[in-house]
């Protein structure tokens, strides 16, 4: 059996010690090396040569930002971000996502052993699944740069309940959102989404989208209207339900056991969505490890509603996709480029048909 070889680039010799211990307790991980910075880890990675880094932002004599955007530049390999998640750093782990690393982890703020320790199986995780992504060079326009949205022709007339866009995504999932919603026009149907994600991190994204894109985003708070133009995403650890208030919609949060292990969880999400809108919505699952979404996609199908998945070739992870697909829960597989105009045609004729009805 080949192991997974990692790298581990940290500062800290404590954390060092602790991660090679952790992650050399699975029989399928092998921990090659470590280095204490980014000039020690490039030589590290051309003697080595691992199959993935496992590296920390605040280190000495060169941050880990500028390092990460050296390496995708020279050396493309996956990167699993293992650092200090404070307020501040959320949108430096945004950046270091946006830059090509593959995901991240949260280091505990109190007792670094104890708290890595109870965190082992998560860590071993996302490790194994950061191994199997697909790095994708990436050429971003700038952060601040908005991208030119879709126009939906019959805007004026598209009411709050015509449709309701649910999306779920995972690893790689940051990116792939930003370009479905950088796009999208200001009158775009409401959009629900579960990525998974801690606390903290979330508000962080959903502000940090709100000023790339046209419509509004922001992180979802008990009882939000769900409204045209505007995104919610689900708050770390709580789960984001869709419940229907007479004529229109809502949102509630709940911090109910997770579900396939998440919390926020997609399944939740689509779940309330086939039972509250039913053909009146989306489902569109994204990049991700696991298989969570799959059969809550299946209830949106079997409900009536559209359903897009995202095609292997642009997925970093493709096992949620691949699961619902395997499921017969989708009706079209797409690269991400695509599903956006996907949706928003989808949109047109849903809108058309209720209008022929009446």
């Amino acid at each position: 059996m080949k192991k997974i070889r990692v790298l581990i680039v940290d500062d800290s010799a404590l954390m060092r010690q602790i991660l090679t211990a952790l992650l050399s307790e699975d029989p399928e991980i092998e921990v090659v090396g470590t280095a204490p910075d980014p000039y020690v880890a490039r030589d590290r990675i051309k003697e080595l040569n691992p199959d993935l880094l496992t590296l920390d932002i605040e280190m000495p004599k060169m941050d880990g930002l500028t390092f990460l955007k050296k390496l995708m530049a020279a050396h493309p390999m996956p990167v699993l971000i293992v650092s200090s998640l404070t307020e501040e750093g959320c949108d430096t782990t945004l950046r270091a996502l946006e830059l090509g690393a593959v995901d991240f982890f949260s280091k505990p703020k109190l007792d670094m052993q104890a708290g890595m320790e109870a965190q082992t199986e998560a860590l071993i995780a996302k490790v194994k699944a950061a191994s199997q992504a697909r790095v994708i060079r990436r050429a971003p326009r700038p952060s601040q740069e908005k991208a030119r949205p879709y126009v939906l022709k019959s805007s004026a007339m598209i009411k709050t309940t015509d449709v309701i866009i649910a999306i779920g995504a995972s690893t790689g999932g940051t990116e792939a959102l930003k370009e479905f919603l950088t796009v999208l026009p200001p009158n775009t149907p409401p959009l629900l989404i579960t990525q998974h994600m801690p606390e903290r991190f979330t508000n962080s994204f959903a502000n940090y989208l709100n000023q790339l894109c046209s419509i509004k985003v922001k992180e979802a708070e008990e009882d939000d209207r769900v409204l045209t133009g505007e995104a919610l995403i689900a708050p770390g650890n709580y789960h984001m339900r869709l419940v229907r208030d007479g004529a229109r919609y809502r949102v509630r949060l709940d911090q109910e056991p997770p579900v396939n292990r998440h919390r926020p969880s997609v399944d939740v999400l689509f779940n309330s969505v086939a039972e509250c809108a039913g053909a009146n919505s989306i489902g569109v699952i994204l990049t991700g490890m696991g298989a969570d979404g799959a059969n809550g996609l299946l209830k949106m199908k079997e409900a009536g509603a559209m359903t897009l998945a995202q095609d292997e070739a642009s997925c970093v992870v493709f096992g949620m996709p691949k699961e619902a697909i395997k499921r017969g829960a989708v009706d079209r597989v797409l690269p991400l480029c695509e599903i956006p105009s996907a949706v928003l045609q989808y949109v047109e004729l849903h809108h058309y048909r209720r209008q022929r009805s009446h």
